[in-house]
């Protein structure tokens, strides 16, 4: 097969689809990308008339041409046959005039879990086709990856997981579910520090020779489950074909006609699966990138600046406590024409100067497609009171974010546009219940047994599960620690 993925800062690392799956990161610290992407072409007629899974199959064959048909159809049928609570996996619900892409009906109740079902189907297929024996999978969160990573990954064969989260950076349910995993091959460890803390120090273990030399001689790689993997971001592509084409079932738009997607994100990942889908043909005129008061993304696109030396703000909305948006990088390589050297020399800015700038020509190319806006807590917590009491329909504290954003932009754009709901209310019941009914709780499982009565929905049994689950991860570390953590853990886990 070809090697037609090429790392954003140098176009001489090549690998095949497989190989890029299961390395994660390029040795150079570069992320892997399709140079081919803006020739592919999405039959888009036809999947108007698709099922959510024959779609994955679709957008999986375009992008991953070394898997076989017979590999696609499995890896499609193994990730989501019988794991979501909904048939059309990402359903889109119009309330009151307002298209909401629901992105949380997998097992750990968030949007991740699209792309995190799918990954280990594509690794354990890479892994049997190159003849490699084991995978170590490192991941850095903030807050909802590594509960869908664990789920993924867990007792899969040849494969073991290492998941670092901040410890105090993420919600209590999301911390319950990381450290009630079980799972022979699973490590949840915490750190001391923020999320950029974890992914940056993630990246360093990646670009360590010493232990990458050590791993290889007893046949053990290093691979990431974030969206820095391809094989991660590859599978959220299909959620916005999917939702053009309940767009024009549902007779909100004609076939072919623009619309607008607005998505809350801090990584980048989830909007450029989006850019990705317009690249191949899909009719969207701008995505809305909602951010919180971490709005290092907003005043990059406003100004082409992208700064991350500023205040990290602890906020209601933890999954987006981000100042480092690794994907933006990908968006960058596109942007630049492809100019590896270009985001070599960005990249370098960042990590010695913590900031860049991008040309006039590419910041404007940027606005063309896309547009930021923030969110404060205070506005996200009126925003879940506002809308659960005009429409009845309750918001988590992200979706809230990308709902303000939404309605700040449609007062110069009135172009049809669907909102990204990326988690459960239920994974953020304390925020929410003191949103709407201004009700404050110390246990969770009360608060979520009281947003449930009075709401009249339904707490999502993954959770209410957590309640009688035992804790089986304690650990926490210095962020300089972590490269120990994992030594050990490659110990532990593969018997080394």
């Amino acid at each position: 097969m070809n090697k037609i993925y090429t790392s954003t800062r140098n176009k001489n690392i090549k690998c095949s689809p497989k190989e890029a799956i299961l390395k994660g990161i390029a040795e150079d610290g570069g992320l892997y990308v399709y140079d081919g992407l803006d020739q592919l072409q999405l039959p888009l007629a036809d999947m108007m008339n698709m099922s959510y899974t024959q779609m994955a199959e679709t957008v999986l064959s375009l992008l991953l041409p070394d898997f076989s048909e017979e590999e696609v159809k499995q890896c499609v049928q193994d990730a989501y046959e019988n794991r979501f609570d909904s048939k059309d996996i990402t359903p889109l619900h119009v309330v009151n005039d307002t298209p909401i892409l629901e992105l949380f009906h997998g097992p750990t109740c968030a949007f991740k879990d699209v792309g995190l079902r799918m990954l280990p189907q594509l690794m354990s297929k890479a892994i049997t086709s190159l003849n490699q024996q084991d995978v170590m999978i490192l991941t850095a969160t903030s807050g909802d990856t590594g509960k869908a990573a664990l789920e993924g990954f867990k007792d899969v064969k040849h494969t073991a997981i290492t998941v670092f989260y901040p410890n105090d950076g993420v919600s209590n349910i999301q911390r319950l579910q990381m450290v009630t995993t079980t799972g022979a091959n699973t490590k949840v460890c915490a750190i001391h520090g923020n999320f950029d803390d974890a992914q940056t120090n993630v990246k360093k273990i990646f670009q360590n020779q010493e232990l990458k030399n050590h791993l290889a001689k007893h046949n053990i790689v290093l691979s990431s489950a974030n969206s820095i993997n391809i094989g991660r971001l590859i599978p959220q592509v299909v959620y916005y074909i999917f939702a053009y084409k309940e767009m024009v079932q549902q007779k909100q738009i004609a076939f072919g006609e623009e619309i607008n997607f607005c998505v809350p994100t801090g990584n980048y990942g989830n909007v450029l699966a989006g850019y990705y889908a317009k690249c191949m043909g899909l009719p969207v005129k701008r995505f809305l990138v909602a951010s919180n008061e971490n709005n290092v993304l907003c005043d990059f696109l406003k100004d082409g600046i992208y700064d991350c030396r500023r205040p990290f703000y602890k906020t209601i909305s933890p999954s987006m406590d981000i100042l480092i948006s690794s994907n933006l990088e990908r968006l960058l390589y596109y942007k630049s024409g492809k100019d590896d050297g270009y985001i070599q020399k960005l990249m370098n800015e960042l990590e010695i100067k913590g900031s860049y700038k991008v040309s006039e020509e590419i910041k404007k190319s940027i606005q063309d497609d896309f547009y930021g806006g923030y969110c404060t807590d205070e506005e996200c917590k009126e925003t879940i009171r506002k809308v659960y009491m005009e429409k009845g329909y309750v918001l988590d504290p992200h979706t809230a974010v990308g709902y303000k954003v939404m309605e700040e932009y449609h007062k110069q754009d009135d172009t049809p546009c669907v909102l990204l709901s990326t988690a459960s209310p239920y994974k953020f019941t304390t925020a929410v219940m003191e949103a709407i009914f201004n009700e404050t709780y110390t246990n969770d499982f009360d608060c979520m047994d009281a947003l449930a009565k009075k709401t009249n929905t339904n707490v999502p049994k993954s959770l209410s599960m957590l309640k009688e689950a035992n804790i089986l991860h304690h650990d926490v570390i210095h962020k300089e620690n972590m490269i120990e953590y994992v030594e050990n853990g490659v110990k532990e886990m593969f018997h080394d």
